[in-house]
């Protein structure tokens, strides 16, 4: 008997000890590492959240880019931080590539991590040079047949989101556009808008501002489902290539070992911040929608995708740098 009732304080001191943790968090600034460029929506992504935890948390939540191997920089650094939650990721969707792209990674990413939850999805598109004969993705496949080997498409890099996008494009279409990397999304949009590339899967956040000026054309969204941001645009899916789905998203992991209550903190104000009238318009002038889970949903997400692009790479070839 009084072993059970030792126990019970025991559990009791450890869970209220553990509320504390929760609850005196956190103790000094925050930093959300990104990997990918400053502009790029993974960095819009993180910046619109560092406000939302800055706001509600009392300390200030600092951005960091560190740019390089497909975002697995940024990652490595989260992986090997203390799990005290003062070290954050922006995880983008393309990270999940990286396990199948490059085997020898330093990190794990389905056990080195504690998801916290998914903070938004992004609306890409499928842009051409003005210059492209092709104005939907008919004519562009039609093209690209007429022409293997001639067309070029942009990415971040080799692993990224947009990098499969165009791979999965080639092998769906059945046509061979060759893959040209660039050290982030605005030089590759870049390279769109000059001509440099024939085409370009960028975030409508960062191609916004050369569609209005007319220095590309969209044709088409890679998402299996309309966007409300601009539901004019078509779904490749619809447009042609029956089956495409490739979507972006964006979300917050802590390195594994993070107190369950931190988690569920933090969690509870990304939730409830992204909920708010105000947040959504901020994200959505970004050309992002928010979108929040659990962090037991979340982490069941990153695994689909992991299982998911090692079949993609599987399947494409694509290979590391």
């Amino acid at each position: 008997m009084a072993m059970g009732y030792f126990a019970i304080v025991t559990a009791c001191a450890t869970l209220t000890a553990l509320d504390s943790s929760a609850q005196n968090y956190p103790t000094k600034p925050i930093r959300m590492l990104v990997g990918l460029t400053v502009g790029s929506a993974s960095d819009v992504a993180a910046r619109l959240t560092a406000t939302i935890l800055a706001e509600n948390l009392g300390q200030p939540v600092i951005v960091e880019n560190r740019v390089g191997a497909g975002g697995s920089v940024a990652t490595e650094a989260v992986a090997k931080s203390p799990p005290d939650g003062h070290t954050l990721l922006m995880m983008a969707a393309g990270d999940t590539v990286q396990p199948a792209l490059r085997p020898k990674l330093p990190y794990d990413l389905g056990n080195d991590f504690a998801p916290v939850s998914m903070v938004a999805t992004g609306t890409t598109l499928l842009t051409v040079h003005p210059s492209v004969p092709a104005r939907n993705v008919k004519d562009l496949i039609a093209l690209a047949r007429a022409k293997p080997g001639k067309l070029n498409f942009g990415s971040p890099g080799i692993g990224s989101s947009a990098h499969l996008m165009g791979e999965l494009f080639n092998l769906m279409a059945k046509v061979k556009i060759v893959h040209v990397p660039y050290k982030g999304a605005a030089e590759s949009s870049v390279a769109n808008a000059s001509g440099q590339i024939e085409m370009n899967f960028p975030s409508l956040a960062s191609a916004a501002p050369l569609l209005d000026a007319g220095k590309l054309q969209a044709i088409a969204i890679t998402g299996a489902k309309r966007s409300s941001l601009i539901p004019q645009m078509p779904t490749i899916d619809e447009s042609g290539l029956s089956g495409y789905d490739r979507s972006s998203w964006y979300g917050v992991i802590a390195p594994a070992g993070l107190s369950k209550d931190i988690v569920a903190r933090l969690n509870a104000v990304i939730r409830k911040g992204i909920s708010t009238p105000e947040a959504k318009k901020s994200f959505n002038s970004q050309g992002i929608e928010p979108q929040t889970n659990t962090p037991e949903q979340f982490a069941g997400y990153i695994k689909l995708e992991i299982a998911r692009n090692f079949e993609l790479i599987k399947l494409t070839g694509a290979k590391a740098e």
